[in-house]
């Protein structure tokens, strides 16, 4: 495929979903101008020929999937953060800025979606589907009672989103209000597998839940090969095309991103003891100190 942007600004290095859970497509290129990094958020290909998921995508569709749609959201990304604060800023910090708690500001549609469809094209793969293993197969028990229950909650979600949107299974390591967006699954508990839908361009991201696996259920995802069958659109996909490995892998970040939080939290804890602790020494080495003074008189 012609016209994928080459990267020539240095790797940006988000700090909030780490590893697989962050696209490595999406990277930054640039030219220094006046002192000035300008940099742009970096369109590639799917990670797989355009022909690779067929017959069950077939190559038309992916490419007028990835060249039209998903390059139109980069483009217009790059223009509408062009000579503002977003611009350099990391594409998931852009998604969160301009989210702004719910009022989405003008670029919040482009960025998500470009993030979106990224991590879309990395959640499939040729000859995929089949059956999950490991520590992801046990989580999908624990959380949903069988893999068969899982899949049927995700068939649902994406099949029942109104007019277009995603379906995600994602790790869910919070059930309090996040700050950015009030949290929609605030009764369930923490650390743990659950499937959501999202309308338009909206990410999990703006929840602060950790994406394993994304559905696409824009109409334009599915019209050439589908038609309006969305419903057999979203059983293919998750019989024949979904990359396992790669839900396992965004998982084993998911719940490191989690240990790694728990242990700063617990620093941060400890430093505030200290500071806590060091000023009540301080009063009471004055106190002490004032007594001394006051004796001596």
């Amino acid at each position: 495929m012609q016209g994928a942007l080459q990267s020539s600004c240095s790797v940006f290095a988000p700090h909030r979903l780490p590893g697989p859970l962050i696209s490595p497509q999406l990277r930054r290129r640039g030219r220094t101008s006046h002192r000035k990094v300008l940099c742009q958020i970096e369109l590639k290909p799917p990670p797989y020929p355009t022909n690779a998921l067929e017959p069950h995508m077939s190559r038309e569709a992916v490419e007028y999937h990835w060249s039209r749609h998903h390059r139109s959201h980069v483009d217009s990304l790059n223009k509408q953060i062009a000579g503002t604060e977003l611009d350099g800023m990391p594409l998931e910090d852009i998604i969160l800025k301009s989210y702004n708690k719910g009022d989405l500001l003008p670029s919040f549609n482009h960025a998500a979606q470009a993030w979106n469809h990224d991590f879309f094209w990395q959640s499939m793969k040729p000859g995929g589907g089949g059956h999950p293993s490991g520590r992801l197969l046990e989580l999908i028990e624990r959380d949903f009672g069988s893999l068969e229950r899982m899949l049927m909650e995700l068939k649902a979600a994406a099949s029942t989103q109104f007019g277009s949107g995603w379906a995600w299974l994602v790790y869910k390591a919070n059930k309090l209000d996040v700050g950015n967006a009030v949290n929609p699954l605030p009764s369930e508990k923490d650390n743990k597998l659950v499937v959501v839908k999202t309308p338009n361009a909206v990410n999990p991201l703006v929840w602060d839940y950790s994406p394993l696996l994304a559905i696409d259920v824009w109409e334009h995802a599915y019209y050439l090969d589908y038609e309006n069958r969305r419903v057999d659109y979203v059983s293919t996909f998750m019989e024949k095309l979904i990359s396992w490995e790669v839900v396992a892998s965004r998982l084993e970040m998911a719940m490191q991103r989690v240990v790694e939080r728990a242990r700063a939290e617990e620093k941060q804890r400890m430093d505030e003891d200290d500071v806590i602790i060091g000023s009540r020494e301080d009063m009471e080495m004055y106190l002490d100190s004032d007594a001394d003074d006051s004796e001596a008189e």
